[in-house]
């Protein structure tokens, strides 16, 4: 298994990151708002099929997994472009995606849309646990049974167990989805060295999953609108974040 080095990052490395992935969007926005126009008009999609129905906001929100591995990989790839000074062409950028599917992007995709499964049908369980006979209740005209004993008890085990799914997955994500992209290994080593890349920096990594949550939930109170910013700049930072974080 091929062995990759790993820098010790300080919170001037993440503030550099946050900086690079700006002046990329400011630089070229058209490629920005692109990728994450997938996100926004999905988020529509989500709503109007799903129309308030579970199971059809489950079956529409599995293809976003999938997707979200290669948007990341166009953000990357414009950052990786004007990094090395070269010209930023869509077809170019454009192809560079489109050939990432057949390397080791759709694995990281697969295992994305398995762990969001197994979320959704713990949550399910969580809530199934604390509500019990309550579950019977039609929630979506009366919110009063969450403000339970057992409603609050349910809502803080789901954000606590979600909070730490949440970043185990961040973890296996941060640096394995760019290391695919920059180089020639295979998902399985970048997982174990995006782990090892949050393992030695974790407290910078914590803060890092903590700014991605905060800015993306401001993000998707304007009608997900706010995703047309955030997203690409969380994208292009990332790449530049990954860079100081992976030795030459």
């Amino acid at each position: 298994m091929t062995h990759i080095g790993i820098r010790k990052l300080t919170f001037a490395d993440l503030s550099d990151a946050l900086r690079a992935g700006l002046r990329d969007f400011r630089t070229a926005p058209q490629f920005g708002l692109f990728f994450s126009a997938v996100y926004v008009l999905g988020g529509f999609f989500m709503i109007w099929a799903g129309a308030g129905h579970v199971t059809w906001t489950l079956a529409t929100s599995l293809g976003f997994p999938l997707v979200a591995p290669f948007a990341a990989a166009g953000l990357y790839e414009v950052s990786r472009r004007m990094e090395a000074g070269h010209a930023l062409i869509w077809t170019q950028v454009l192809g560079i995606v489109w050939r990432e599917r057949s390397g080791q992007l759709p694995w990281l995709g697969a295992i994305i849309v398995f762990y969001f499964l197994f979320w959704t049908f713990l949550a399910h369980m969580i809530f199934a646990l604390f509500m019990g006979l309550s579950t019977m209740t039609n929630i979506s005209e009366s919110w009063d049974v969450f403000l339970t004993t057992q409603g609050l008890m349910m809502i803080g085990a789901e954000l606590i167990i979600g909070a730490v799914l949440a970043f185990l997955l961040f973890a296996l994500t941060v640096v394995s989805l760019p290391l695919v992209l920059d180089r020639e290994v295979d998902f399985v080593t970048a997982m174990l060295t995006s782990l090892r890349a949050v393992r030695e920096n974790l407290t910078i990594m914590l803060v890092w999953a903590g700014l991605i949550a905060i800015m993306t939930f401001a993000a998707l109170i304007p009608w997900f609108l706010g995703l047309m910013i955030v997203l690409p700049v969380l994208g292009h930072a990332t790449w530049h974040l990954y860079r100081k974080v992976i030795a030459v």
